[in-house]
């Protein structure tokens, strides 16, 4: 590991916004603010909100600053990544802002029943080879549904073809209430308020995606508690990952 890791992960272990949880730790360690987000950390009883996958945090860090009345919190595994983010919710004192470095997979070790209002999944690997592995698949849907509000909203925001379909066709096969979707969110009339105000957020991947000429997509709906869902058997087209220019990567640069 680097020396600028290694900076980063020991200046986030002061960090009072930051929480890192990782299967190593947990495992030993119980997390006692499961079902407490409200009194112990926020202060308040503001709805809470998830970005998983946050990367660098920008998205969580630009959402809390749009909706100053909900409370947000960013969970990555990738913790020299999430410190640009920590960092600077805590230089400009925003106290709707957490983060939790963990395992996607064991979040609802985090949260207590009904403790989330809605979830961000901001371009997530989209995770062609394993359907158990997608953020948006019935695996992680019925963990979700272990701590989001029933008919909790979930948004999903990606330049992956692959990942956009396979979520649509989940959200289909299992008659969740779908309540926008496209193909191309930068280029579609007559959006709503709340969708206009969400253009203004750009990460960087978003960023270079749509230099590439990729189309953002993007996908809002309802995840009820009710039934149980169903996988979709369905073959969907892979994404060409040698198109728009993107350079192929090193074992070393997909460790990172």
């Amino acid at each position: 590991m680097g020396k600028g890791k290694l900076a980063k992960f020991a200046e986030m272990e002061t960090f009072e916004n930051v929480f890192q949880y990782p299967f190593s730790v947990i495992d030993n360690v119980p997390f006692d603010m499961k079902g407490h987000w409200h009194e112990q950390y926020f202060g308040n009883d503001h709805p809470i909100v998830l970005e998983l996958g946050c990367g660098k945090g920008e998205y969580t860090v630009e959402l809390a600053r749009l909706y100053p009345e909900m409370n947000f919190i960013g969970v990555d595994i990738k913790g020299a990544r999430m410190w640009t983010g920590a960092k600077k919710a805590l230089e400009e004192g925003q106290r709707n802002v957490a983060f939790l470095r963990t395992s996607i997979e064991i979040i609802d070790r985090f949260f207590d029943t009904d403790e989330v209002q809605e979830l961000w999944l901001t371009f997530s690997d989209p995770q062609m080879k394993n359907a158990h592995k997608r953020l948006t698949s019935t695996f992680f849907m019925n963990r979700y549904r272990r701590f989001l509000v029933d008919g909790g909203i979930v948004h999903v925001k990606t330049d992956s073809n692959f990942l956009f379909t396979y979520t649509r066709l989940m959200t289909d096969l299992n008659r969740l209430p779908v309540l926008f979707c496209t193909e191309d969110l930068y280029h579609t009339e007559g959006l709503d308020a709340e969708t206009r105000k969400i253009l203004s957020i750009q990460t960087y991947y978003e960023r270079m995606w749509i230099e590439r000429g990729l189309n953002i997509k993007y996908q809002k709906f309802r995840l009820p508690h009710a039934g149980e869902l169903q996988e979709p058997d369905v073959e969907i087209p892979v994404d060409d990952y040698r198109s728009y220019h993107r350079p192929k990567r090193s074992g070393r640069d997909t460790a990172k």
